[in-house]
């Protein structure tokens, strides 16, 4: 007689430290991109290049640092069919962290700028642009290459017939199985 049983669903505790595992591995991508992004914005400052302009310069170049290491390291395990809308869905959606990272620096630089002098130097221009910029700019980055450029194929684990309601809820976290 065959077997029917239905696959269990992975624990909680496994699915936690599989997204403890891939947030890792995406945080040394970003560390690396984000060195990379910083070094290039202050070589730009210190030539003269307008800081908009330099942080844009930095960041497309940081960028695609990162999409080869996210690519080929950090979400390897997921599927790859499409290269180039992968490559394209990357930078449309750091081009929308690019614009965070951008409005922090702006409101910072022009528009408190303007009241506080301080806040128009390079230190506060790498505050607001690369510590705060980035973070916020980071949140949004993870979340959205997770869910739009590496995408997981695999169906959602539906709960057992059954079960209560407090296992229901977590369905919708869609942890990285490995």
């Amino acid at each position: 007689m065959p077997e029917t049983s239905t696959p269990q669903p992975r624990s909680l505790r496994s699915r936690l430290r599989a997204l403890v595992h891939e947030l890792s591995k995406f945080g040394t991508v970003g560390a690396i991109s984000f060195a990379i992004d910083l070094a290039i914005f202050n070589v730009l400052l210190q030539t003269g290049v307008e800081t908009l302009f330099a942080k844009t310069i930095s960041t497309v170049i940081a960028t695609t640092v990162a999409f080869t290491g996210n690519r080929f390291w950090t979400w390897r395990h997921r599927v790859h069919d499409n290269m180039a809308r992968q490559y394209t869905m990357f930078f449309v959606l750091n081009a929308i962290g690019l614009g965070i990272g951008l409005s922090c620096l702006a409101i910072s630089h022009y528009g408190l700028g303007q009241i506080w002098p301080a806040l128009q130097t390079p230190l506060a221009d790498n505050i607001s642009g690369q510590l705060v910029g980035t973070a916020v700019g980071t949140l949004f980055r993870f979340w959205s290459y997770r869910r739009f450029v590496f995408r997981d194929t695999t169906p959602p684990i539906r709960p057992p017939r059954g079960s209560t309601p407090a296992t229901t809820r977590l369905t919708w976290l869609r942890l990285p199985r490995p």
